[in-house]
């Protein structure tokens, strides 16, 4: 089943960054900072067209990758992946034999594919966190990495070539990767500088990252641990890693501090510890996917993160140095209340976040949205609210402060634990693919020449 919504925001399609004496730079105090050159700005409507692979609750994260080689990218989430650039052919790479009873409205009970999810009203859990792909066997066809639910092992798929089992079943060969897998955002990327993606995440009360066997790949990979035994377990929230300190080395990012990347990694050190409360507090306080970026472009790596990704709060924490030690100041992009938000906008459950340069202008600027019923529809924080999906614009200000303006994608899917956002089509415009609890979704990013008066009045407001 697919359905299709339009979903539109406006944005102006010139590079910011004029100087303080430019007079369009200051005529409207009222408009986000880069609305206030459209005068002499070539005015571009972009929209994410809404597309529904399928309702069926099967996983909280969903990828992509051209896994039948026909050159167009394809996108997978639970047992299944799509083929692109329509989504119409569904494939079952791995088992998808759960089923699950739920009432509906009259009391009636049936069977749905998969977990419970919005068609039900129960809380439920899938066996699929976070989806990544690459090749990890180096046959030039892209493979599937799936982390399971918190705590469990997490396995590669080996892509068959297009090649289909004895039995007729397209399923493909599992590889165990990364043994008790802790953490609710745990990460895929090159955190120990060789050029390969490692999990980066924390395993039995160690925060640290596994590593691949690239001379042979079907083997377990080798844990790396980079702080002593802590309190982190299987639901911990918050990961990230990349360079604090400009020593060119990414460092782990935690919700209690960063780690600093030693010189060496030869027999596993532990890293050095700085703490600073990043999203510190019990519970479920902590962060989401965490990124290190120079937002302010002042020269220094800061960090943006989820505060509570079951409550609320969305900051982005300015570095600073005094007499070289490096600290931090708290910038609130969504709080509690819509106050907090120089437009308004608040919502709950930020659970993840991905970093993306949205609108061509050099920028990275950052998707997230409310996870759908993360503990069910009486659990956490305002659970039944509009499950909204953003971007927001990074505005760099010439006085390094940094305006996010909010453009609102979607507001009847909202995240996961993992939202991804990537070029699906070619068009060198970054598509969004979700998966939760509502289903599994595209947002194909469109473009098209507007009047300044359309693109105008489809601005973000400043509330006064």
């Amino acid at each position: 089943m697919q359905s299709l919504l339009l979903s539109t925001f406006l944005l102006f399609g010139t590079a910011l960054g004029q100087s303080e004496k430019s007079p369009a730079a200051t005529a409207d105090k009222d408009r986000p900072a880069n609305a206030t050159l459209a005068g002499t700005a070539t005015e571009t409507l972009h929209s994410f067209r809404k597309i529904r692979l399928t309702d069926e609750f099967w996983c909280e994260g969903a990828y992509s990758g051209d896994f039948n080689h026909d050159g167009k990218m394809d996108v997978c989430g639970g047992p299944y992946w799509w083929e692109g650039p329509d989504f119409k052919i569904r494939h079952e790479f791995r088992a998808a034999a759960k089923t699950t009873k739920i009432k509906k409205s009259d009391g009636a009970e049936v069977t749905v594919p998969g977990y419970s999810g919005a068609m039900g009203t129960i809380n439920d859990y899938s066996d699929d966190f976070l989806t990544y792909a690459y090749d990890f066997n180096g046959d030039g066809w892209t493979d599937i990495i799936v982390y399971g639910h918190p705590g469990t092992d997490a396995y590669w798929y080996e892509n068959p070539r297009g090649r289909k089992n004895a039995d007729g079943s397209e399923h493909w060969t599992a590889h165990l990767a990364v043994r008790t897998l802790d953490n609710e955002s745990p990460r895929f990327g090159d955190i120990n500088g060789d050029g390969k993606p490692d999990a980066v995440c924390n395993s039995n009360g160690f925060l640290g990252y596994a590593t691949a066997n690239w001379s042979q790949p079907e083997l377990p990979w080798t844990w790396h641990p980079i702080s002593p035994k802590g309190a982190w377990h299987k639901y911990t929230h918050g990961v990230g890693f990349g360079d604090i300190n400009g020593d060119g080395r990414a460092d782990f990012i935690e919700q209690n501090g960063w780690w600093e990347q030693p010189a060496s990694l030869k027999d596993d050190p532990v890293w050095k510890s700085h703490p600073f409360p990043f999203a510190a507090g019990t519970g479920t306080a902590g962060g989401a996917q965490m990124f290190v970026y120079d937002f302010n472009n002042d020269g220094l790596n800061d960090v943006l993160t989820t505060l509570n990704p079951h409550g609320y709060g969305i900051v982005w924490y300015e570095q600073v140095r005094t007499d070289g030690a490096i600290s931090f100041i708290p910038h609130t992009i969504v709080g509690d209340k819509p106050a907090d938000n120089k437009y308004g906008v608040c919502f709950s459950q930020a659970h993840a976040l991905d970093l993306v340069d949205m609108d061509g202008d050099g920028i990275m600027d950052f998707v997230t949205g409310k996870r759908f019923w993360a503990h069910g529809p009486t659990g956490d924080v305002d659970p039944n609210g509009p499950a909204a999906l953003y971007w927001f614009k990074t505005v760099r200000n010439p006085d390094k402060s940094v305006d996010f303006i909010p453009y609102l994608i979607d507001n009847d899917s909202g995240v996961g634990t993992q939202v991804t956002a990537t070029d699906l089509n070619g068009d060198g415009l970054p598509d969004v693919i979700v998966g939760n609890k509502k289903g599994i979704f595209v947002f194909i990013h469109e473009t098209r020449k507007v009047s300044r008066e359309e693109w105008d009045k489809a601005q973000p407001k400043v509330v006064k």
